[in-house]
């Protein structure tokens, strides 16, 4: 259990340090990406660039 605790944790460092770069790349900004708003406070579900991205790392799991 730790061990997946952890390499989640990594994962989303990752992705956190790989945000800018992503939306150079237009993702975040897909059809199926919700933003909103609630309370004053905005809300961001990447709904269509998580599918996406989860592709992408499984096709390249497959090749590797």
């Amino acid at each position: 259990m730790i061990r997946w605790l952890i390499v989640v944790f990594i994962a989303l460092m990752v992705i956190n340090a790989f945000t800018p770069w992503f939306k150079k790349l237009g993702l975040g900004r897909l059809p199926g990406d919700l933003r909103f708003t609630l309370f004053g406070r905005e809300f961001f579900l990447p709904l269509t660039t998580t599918i996406l991205l989860s592709a992408l790392a499984s096709l390249m799991s497959k090749l590797i």
